[in-house]
Protein backbone atom coordinates (compact mmCIF):
# COMPACT_ATOMS: atom_id res chain seq x y z
CA UNK A 1 0.00 0.00 0.00
CA UNK A 2 1.28 3.21 -0.75
CA UNK A 3 1.26 6.60 1.19
CA UNK A 4 0.54 9.97 0.11
CA UNK A 5 2.48 12.29 1.57
CA UNK A 6 0.35 15.12 3.80
CA UNK A 7 0.85 18.12 1.53
CA UNK A 8 -0.62 21.41 3.97
CA UNK A 9 -2.76 24.11 2.29
CA UNK A 10 -2.05 27.42 2.12
CA UNK A 11 -5.68 29.32 2.29
CA UNK A 12 -4.96 32.71 0.97
CA UNK A 13 -5.76 35.30 3.70
CA UNK A 14 -8.87 37.28 3.36
CA UNK A 15 -9.38 40.14 1.40
CA UNK A 16 -9.50 43.16 3.44
CA UNK A 17 -12.95 45.24 2.30
CA UNK A 18 -12.42 48.35 -0.56
CA UNK A 19 -11.43 51.88 1.12
CA UNK A 20 -12.45 54.94 -0.68
CA UNK A 21 -11.98 58.65 0.93
CA UNK A 22 -14.14 61.20 -1.21
CA UNK A 23 -11.51 63.66 -0.77
CA UNK A 24 -9.57 65.61 -3.12
CA UNK A 25 -5.48 65.95 -2.79
CA UNK A 26 -5.67 69.13 -1.39
CA UNK A 27 -8.01 68.66 1.17
CA UNK A 28 -6.56 67.98 4.73
CA UNK A 29 -7.16 64.49 5.51
CA UNK A 30 -5.01 63.09 8.12
CA UNK A 31 -3.51 59.98 7.38
CA UNK A 32 -4.33 58.47 11.21
CA UNK A 33 -7.71 58.46 9.99
CA UNK A 34 -7.16 57.10 6.34
CA UNK A 35 -4.91 54.36 8.54
CA UNK A 36 -8.32 53.51 10.94
CA UNK A 37 -10.33 52.99 7.62
CA UNK A 38 -7.95 50.62 6.65
CA UNK A 39 -7.95 48.73 10.50
CA UNK A 40 -11.50 49.04 9.80
CA UNK A 41 -11.83 47.15 6.49
CA UNK A 42 -9.79 44.30 8.08
CA UNK A 43 -12.85 43.43 10.03
CA UNK A 44 -14.66 40.14 9.69
CA UNK A 45 -17.29 40.46 7.39
CA UNK A 46 -16.32 44.24 6.16
CA UNK A 47 -16.79 44.86 2.53
CA UNK A 48 -16.53 48.48 1.72
CA UNK A 49 -15.30 51.84 3.81
CA UNK A 50 -16.01 54.81 2.01
CA UNK A 51 -14.59 58.35 3.66
CA UNK A 52 -16.17 61.80 3.62
CA UNK A 53 -14.40 64.79 3.25
CA UNK A 54 -15.00 65.59 7.03
CA UNK A 55 -12.70 62.67 7.86
CA UNK A 56 -10.97 62.79 11.00
CA UNK A 57 -9.42 60.16 13.45
CA UNK A 58 -12.09 59.04 16.41
CA UNK A 59 -11.94 56.77 19.29
CA UNK A 60 -11.43 53.19 17.83
CA UNK A 61 -13.50 53.82 14.68
CA UNK A 62 -12.82 56.72 12.31
CA UNK A 63 -15.26 59.43 12.17
CA UNK A 64 -16.25 60.52 8.95
CA UNK A 65 -17.06 57.29 7.50
CA UNK A 66 -19.58 54.67 5.87
CA UNK A 67 -18.90 51.25 6.56
CA UNK A 68 -20.32 47.92 4.91
CA UNK A 69 -20.63 44.92 6.38
CA UNK A 70 -22.50 41.31 6.47
CA UNK A 71 -21.60 41.62 10.22
CA UNK A 72 -22.63 44.44 12.71
CA UNK A 73 -20.45 45.79 15.05
CA UNK A 74 -21.38 48.27 17.53
CA UNK A 75 -18.31 50.13 18.52
CA UNK A 76 -18.33 51.48 14.71
CA UNK A 77 -21.42 53.56 15.55
CA UNK A 78 -19.98 54.60 18.91
CA UNK A 79 -22.01 55.64 22.10
CA UNK A 80 -23.83 59.01 20.40
CA UNK A 81 -26.69 56.60 18.51
CA UNK A 82 -28.92 58.87 17.14
CA UNK A 83 -26.55 62.28 16.65
CA UNK A 84 -27.84 64.16 13.96
CA UNK A 85 -28.82 67.93 12.42
CA UNK A 86 -32.48 68.99 12.45
CA UNK A 87 -33.62 72.59 10.78
CA UNK A 88 -36.42 74.33 11.96
CA UNK A 89 -38.18 77.31 10.58
CA UNK A 90 -38.78 80.18 12.80
CA UNK A 91 -40.54 82.96 12.66
CA UNK A 92 -39.78 86.04 14.73
CA UNK A 93 -40.90 90.04 14.46
CA UNK A 94 -37.32 90.91 15.38
CA UNK A 95 -33.98 89.67 15.14
CA UNK A 96 -31.47 91.46 17.20
CA UNK A 97 -28.64 88.66 18.53
CA UNK A 98 -27.76 90.66 21.46
CA UNK A 99 -31.26 90.53 22.92
CA UNK A 100 -31.96 86.88 21.95
CA UNK A 101 -28.62 85.65 22.90
CA UNK A 102 -29.59 86.75 26.67
CA UNK A 103 -33.48 84.77 25.86
CA UNK A 104 -31.98 81.59 25.08
CA UNK A 105 -33.40 79.04 27.96
CA UNK A 106 -30.89 77.05 29.95
CA UNK A 107 -30.58 73.12 27.76
CA UNK A 108 -28.53 72.11 30.46
CA UNK A 109 -31.52 71.54 32.34
CA UNK A 110 -33.64 68.81 31.44
CA UNK A 111 -37.59 67.90 31.15
CA UNK A 112 -39.19 66.67 33.95
CA UNK A 113 -42.46 65.14 32.89
CA UNK A 114 -43.92 65.88 36.82
CA UNK A 115 -42.26 69.29 37.38
CA UNK A 116 -42.23 70.51 33.91
CA UNK A 117 -45.77 68.97 33.25
CA UNK A 118 -47.01 72.38 31.75
CA UNK A 119 -44.40 73.11 29.34
CA UNK A 120 -45.85 74.07 26.26
CA UNK A 121 -42.42 71.98 24.48
CA UNK A 122 -44.34 68.71 25.53
CA UNK A 123 -46.72 69.73 22.54
CA UNK A 124 -44.18 68.06 20.35
CA UNK A 125 -44.22 64.75 22.01
CA UNK A 126 -46.57 62.48 19.95
CA UNK A 127 -46.92 58.77 22.05
CA UNK A 128 -44.00 57.94 24.90
CA UNK A 129 -40.98 58.60 24.72
CA UNK A 130 -38.85 56.45 23.39
CA UNK A 131 -37.11 53.79 25.81
CA UNK A 132 -39.19 55.50 28.38
CA UNK A 133 -35.58 57.23 29.02
CA UNK A 134 -35.89 60.93 30.54
CA UNK A 135 -32.31 61.53 31.76
CA UNK A 136 -31.11 64.43 29.29
CA UNK A 137 -34.29 65.09 28.08
CA UNK A 138 -34.23 68.26 26.12
CA UNK A 139 -30.88 69.00 26.69
CA UNK A 140 -28.17 69.85 23.86
CA UNK A 141 -25.07 68.32 25.60
CA UNK A 142 -21.60 68.54 25.28
CA UNK A 143 -18.86 68.49 22.60
CA UNK A 144 -19.75 69.37 19.24
CA UNK A 145 -23.22 69.61 19.60
CA UNK A 146 -25.21 73.39 19.79
CA UNK A 147 -28.72 75.03 18.87
CA UNK A 148 -28.11 77.95 16.60
CA UNK A 149 -30.32 80.46 15.37
CA UNK A 150 -29.41 81.29 11.93
CA UNK A 151 -30.47 82.93 8.87
CA UNK A 152 -30.73 81.80 5.47
CA UNK A 153 -28.16 82.90 3.12
CA UNK A 154 -27.09 82.42 -0.66
CA UNK A 155 -29.94 80.28 -1.76
CA UNK A 156 -28.00 77.68 -4.53
CA UNK A 157 -30.47 76.11 -6.22
CA UNK A 158 -34.09 78.02 -5.70
CA UNK A 159 -36.16 75.56 -6.67
CA UNK A 160 -35.51 72.56 -3.98
CA UNK A 161 -35.04 75.81 -1.61
CA UNK A 162 -38.71 76.56 -2.90
CA UNK A 163 -39.81 72.95 -2.47
CA UNK A 164 -38.45 73.41 1.29
CA UNK A 165 -40.50 76.70 1.77
CA UNK A 166 -37.04 78.39 2.49
CA UNK A 167 -35.67 82.07 1.04
CA UNK A 168 -32.98 83.97 1.41
CA UNK A 169 -33.18 86.02 5.01
CA UNK A 170 -35.25 83.26 6.51
CA UNK A 171 -34.67 82.37 10.00
CA UNK A 172 -33.78 78.88 10.97
CA UNK A 173 -33.08 77.14 14.17
CA UNK A 174 -30.45 74.34 13.41
CA UNK A 175 -30.49 71.74 16.05
CA UNK A 176 -27.62 69.52 16.96
CA UNK A 177 -27.56 66.61 19.66
CA UNK A 178 -28.19 62.98 19.63
CA UNK A 179 -29.50 60.44 22.32
CA UNK A 180 -27.71 61.46 25.43
CA UNK A 181 -27.64 58.80 27.84
CA UNK A 182 -29.09 56.55 26.41
CA UNK A 183 -26.80 55.56 23.26
CA UNK A 184 -23.60 55.17 25.72
CA UNK A 185 -25.52 52.79 28.30
CA UNK A 186 -26.29 50.89 25.14
CA UNK A 187 -22.67 50.68 23.74
CA UNK A 188 -22.09 50.03 27.80
CA UNK A 189 -23.57 46.93 28.22
CA UNK A 190 -22.41 45.34 24.30
CA UNK A 191 -18.85 46.24 25.25
CA UNK A 192 -18.64 45.35 28.82
CA UNK A 193 -19.96 41.80 27.13
CA UNK A 194 -18.00 41.76 23.84
CA UNK A 195 -15.42 44.64 23.98
CA UNK A 196 -14.93 46.11 20.15
CA UNK A 197 -16.74 42.59 18.83
CA UNK A 198 -19.44 42.13 16.67
CA UNK A 199 -23.02 41.94 18.43
CA UNK A 200 -23.43 39.38 20.22
CA UNK A 201 -28.10 39.48 18.83
CA UNK A 202 -28.15 41.83 16.21
CA UNK A 203 -31.62 41.78 16.62
CA UNK A 204 -31.80 43.06 19.92
CA UNK A 205 -28.85 45.28 19.24
CA UNK A 206 -31.26 46.67 16.65
CA UNK A 207 -33.73 47.08 18.44
CA UNK A 208 -32.65 49.44 21.38
CA UNK A 209 -30.89 51.07 18.49
CA UNK A 210 -33.72 52.10 17.21
CA UNK A 211 -34.96 53.63 20.44
CA UNK A 212 -31.91 55.59 20.48
CA UNK A 213 -32.48 57.12 16.90
CA UNK A 214 -36.18 57.94 17.58
CA UNK A 215 -35.21 59.47 21.27
CA UNK A 216 -32.70 62.00 19.72
CA UNK A 217 -34.86 63.02 16.81
CA UNK A 218 -37.39 63.77 19.23
CA UNK A 219 -34.87 65.47 21.84
CA UNK A 220 -34.01 67.93 18.60
CA UNK A 221 -37.56 68.72 18.29
CA UNK A 222 -37.87 69.03 21.92
CA UNK A 223 -34.84 71.23 22.41
CA UNK A 224 -36.19 73.33 18.95
CA UNK A 225 -39.46 73.91 20.55
CA UNK A 226 -37.96 74.81 24.00
CA UNK A 227 -35.75 77.54 22.27
CA UNK A 228 -39.13 79.02 20.18
CA UNK A 229 -40.99 79.73 22.63
CA UNK A 230 -38.27 81.06 24.55
CA UNK A 231 -37.72 83.26 21.50
CA UNK A 232 -41.38 84.31 21.64
CA UNK A 233 -41.79 81.95 18.70
CA UNK A 234 -44.42 79.13 17.83
CA UNK A 235 -42.79 75.58 17.76
CA UNK A 236 -42.24 74.07 14.20
CA UNK A 237 -41.68 71.22 12.27
CA UNK A 238 -38.01 70.37 10.99
CA UNK A 239 -38.04 70.82 7.00
CA UNK A 240 -34.72 68.09 7.20
CA UNK A 241 -33.81 65.91 10.61
CA UNK A 242 -30.79 63.48 9.34
CA UNK A 243 -29.27 61.04 11.70
CA UNK A 244 -25.56 60.57 11.24
CA UNK A 245 -24.83 57.94 13.84
CA UNK A 246 -26.23 54.69 13.07
CA UNK A 247 -26.89 51.13 11.53
CA UNK A 248 -29.41 50.61 8.30
CA UNK A 249 -29.71 47.49 7.09
CA UNK A 250 -29.43 47.78 3.62
CA UNK A 251 -29.04 45.39 0.99
CA UNK A 252 -27.96 42.53 2.32
CA UNK A 253 -25.22 44.48 4.42
CA UNK A 254 -25.45 46.43 7.93
CA UNK A 255 -24.03 50.01 6.64
CA UNK A 256 -22.18 51.60 9.90
CA UNK A 257 -21.97 55.47 9.41
CA UNK A 258 -20.10 57.34 12.16
CA UNK A 259 -20.70 61.25 11.51
CA UNK A 260 -21.58 60.73 7.85
CA UNK A 261 -25.50 61.32 7.24
CA UNK A 262 -27.65 59.56 4.51
CA UNK A 263 -27.49 60.78 1.31
CA UNK A 264 -29.77 58.67 -1.18
CA UNK A 265 -31.90 61.38 -1.94
CA UNK A 266 -32.01 62.79 1.12
CA UNK A 267 -31.65 66.47 2.27
CA UNK A 268 -28.90 67.04 5.17
CA UNK A 269 -27.37 70.47 6.41
CA UNK A 270 -23.78 69.72 6.57
CA UNK A 271 -22.51 71.78 9.41
CA UNK A 272 -19.84 74.49 9.05
CA UNK A 273 -18.62 75.82 12.73
CA UNK A 274 -20.56 78.90 14.98
CA UNK A 275 -18.24 81.21 12.90
CA UNK A 276 -18.64 80.16 8.90
CA UNK A 277 -22.01 79.18 6.93
CA UNK A 278 -23.57 75.96 7.12
CA UNK A 279 -24.78 74.17 3.97
CA UNK A 280 -28.33 72.38 3.01
CA UNK A 281 -27.75 69.80 0.47
CA UNK A 282 -29.64 67.60 -1.28
CA UNK A 283 -27.75 64.02 -1.92
CA UNK A 284 -27.48 61.61 -4.68
CA UNK A 285 -24.70 59.60 -3.62
CA UNK A 286 -24.41 56.13 -4.68
CA UNK A 287 -23.05 52.86 -3.72
CA UNK A 288 -19.90 53.39 -4.08
CA UNK A 289 -19.90 56.68 -1.26
CA UNK A 290 -22.17 53.90 0.71
CA UNK A 291 -25.07 55.91 0.20
CA UNK A 292 -23.96 58.85 2.53
CA UNK A 293 -22.28 62.61 2.48
CA UNK A 294 -20.24 64.34 5.06
CA UNK A 295 -22.15 65.90 8.38
CA UNK A 296 -20.38 68.70 8.71
CA UNK A 297 -16.66 70.78 8.51
CA UNK A 298 -14.48 68.01 10.40
CA UNK A 299 -11.89 68.70 13.42
CA UNK A 300 -8.43 69.50 11.84
CA UNK A 301 -7.26 69.50 15.43
CA UNK A 302 -7.71 67.52 18.99
CA UNK A 303 -9.43 69.16 21.40
CA UNK A 304 -6.35 69.06 23.27
CA UNK A 305 -4.47 70.99 20.36
CA UNK A 306 -7.20 73.47 19.90
CA UNK A 307 -7.50 74.29 23.71
CA UNK A 308 -3.62 75.31 23.49
CA UNK A 309 -3.28 76.92 20.47
CA UNK A 310 -6.27 79.08 21.17
CA UNK A 311 -5.19 79.85 24.01
CA UNK A 312 -1.82 81.30 22.47
CA UNK A 313 -4.32 83.19 19.90
CA UNK A 314 -7.43 84.38 21.31
CA UNK A 315 -9.00 85.48 24.32
CA UNK A 316 -12.21 84.40 25.45
CA UNK A 317 -13.87 87.85 24.59
CA UNK A 318 -13.05 87.11 21.16
CA UNK A 319 -13.93 83.97 20.99
CA UNK A 320 -17.86 84.81 22.16
CA UNK A 321 -18.37 86.91 18.77
CA UNK A 322 -17.20 85.02 15.77
CA UNK A 323 -15.69 86.14 12.21
CA UNK A 324 -19.31 86.42 10.60
CA UNK A 325 -20.43 88.53 13.75
CA UNK A 326 -22.55 86.41 15.72
CA UNK A 327 -22.45 85.79 19.34
CA UNK A 328 -21.67 81.92 21.30
CA UNK A 329 -23.73 81.51 24.08
CA UNK A 330 -21.21 79.25 26.51
CA UNK A 331 -20.26 79.52 29.92
CA UNK A 332 -17.65 76.59 29.58
CA UNK A 333 -14.41 78.40 28.60
CA UNK A 334 -12.38 75.31 27.85
CA UNK A 335 -15.49 73.90 25.22
CA UNK A 336 -14.80 77.66 23.80
CA UNK A 337 -10.95 76.81 23.11
CA UNK A 338 -12.04 73.49 21.89
CA UNK A 339 -14.68 74.29 19.59
CA UNK A 340 -13.48 77.17 18.19
CA UNK A 341 -13.65 77.59 14.62
CA UNK A 342 -10.16 77.15 13.68
CA UNK A 343 -10.32 74.16 15.05
CA UNK A 344 -12.12 72.37 12.33
CA UNK A 345 -11.73 71.93 8.19
CA UNK A 346 -12.82 74.52 5.71
CA UNK A 347 -16.63 73.42 5.19
CA UNK A 348 -16.36 75.01 1.44
CA UNK A 349 -13.72 72.58 0.83
CA UNK A 350 -16.04 69.84 2.22
CA UNK A 351 -18.56 70.93 0.05
CA UNK A 352 -16.47 71.33 -3.31
CA UNK A 353 -15.54 67.70 -2.63
CA UNK A 354 -19.14 66.47 -2.07
CA UNK A 355 -19.89 68.00 -5.18
CA UNK A 356 -16.64 67.56 -7.00
CA UNK A 357 -17.24 63.07 -6.19
CA UNK A 358 -21.14 64.25 -7.40
CA UNK A 359 -22.43 63.16 -3.58
CA UNK A 360 -24.18 66.35 -3.52
CA UNK A 361 -25.72 69.51 -4.76
CA UNK A 362 -25.95 72.77 -2.95
CA UNK A 363 -29.38 74.21 -2.05
CA UNK A 364 -28.74 77.04 0.51
CA UNK A 365 -26.57 78.44 3.25
CA UNK A 366 -27.43 79.20 6.58
CA UNK A 367 -25.02 82.12 8.65
CA UNK A 368 -24.98 81.31 12.44
CA UNK A 369 -26.50 84.44 14.29
CA UNK A 370 -26.28 82.55 17.56
CA UNK A 371 -25.47 79.50 18.58
CA UNK A 372 -25.60 78.04 21.98
CA UNK A 373 -23.31 75.84 23.87
CA UNK A 374 -24.07 76.08 27.77
CA UNK A 375 -25.41 78.60 30.09
CA UNK A 376 -23.97 81.91 30.81
CA UNK A 377 -22.98 84.06 28.46
CA UNK A 378 -25.54 86.52 29.73
CA UNK A 379 -23.24 87.19 32.78
CA UNK A 380 -20.25 87.82 30.10
CA UNK A 381 -22.71 90.25 27.31
CA UNK A 382 -22.58 92.52 30.77
CA UNK A 383 -19.41 93.12 30.74
CA UNK A 384 -18.68 90.54 33.80
CA UNK A 385 -15.30 88.75 32.55
CA UNK A 386 -15.05 86.22 35.50
CA UNK A 387 -18.42 85.42 35.78
CA UNK A 388 -17.10 81.67 37.92
CA UNK A 389 -15.83 84.48 40.30
CA UNK A 390 -18.91 86.32 40.84
CA UNK A 391 -20.61 82.88 41.36
CA UNK A 392 -18.11 82.06 43.71
CA UNK A 393 -18.24 85.67 45.49
CA UNK A 394 -21.76 84.35 45.81
CA UNK A 395 -21.64 81.29 47.19
CA UNK A 396 -19.33 83.00 49.79
CA UNK A 397 -21.83 85.51 50.88
CA UNK A 398 -24.17 83.20 51.10
CA UNK A 399 -22.12 80.50 53.90
CA UNK A 400 -22.00 83.92 55.95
Amino acid sequence: MSVVPFRQEYLPAPTPATVTVFASPTSWVESDAVDQCRQVATLDGMVHVAGMPDLHPGKGAPIGAAMASTVLYPHLVGSDIGCGIAVFPIALKRVVPERLAARFPDLDRSLDPDRDADDPAWSVLDGEVPAGHLDGLGTVGRGNHFVELARVGEVLDPGHAARLQLAAGDTVLVVHSGSRGLGERILREHTELRGAGPAGDPAAYLARHDDAVRWGSLNRRLLAARTAIALGAEPTAPVVDQCHNLVEVRDGHYLHRKGAAPGDGRDVLVAGTRGTPSYLVAGHAGAQANYSVAHGAGRKMSRADALRRGRAKHTVEELRRTPVGSLVVCGDRQLLFEEAPSAYKRIEQVIADLVGHGLATPVATTVPLVTYKTPDVGVAARGDRRPERRQAEQRRRGRR
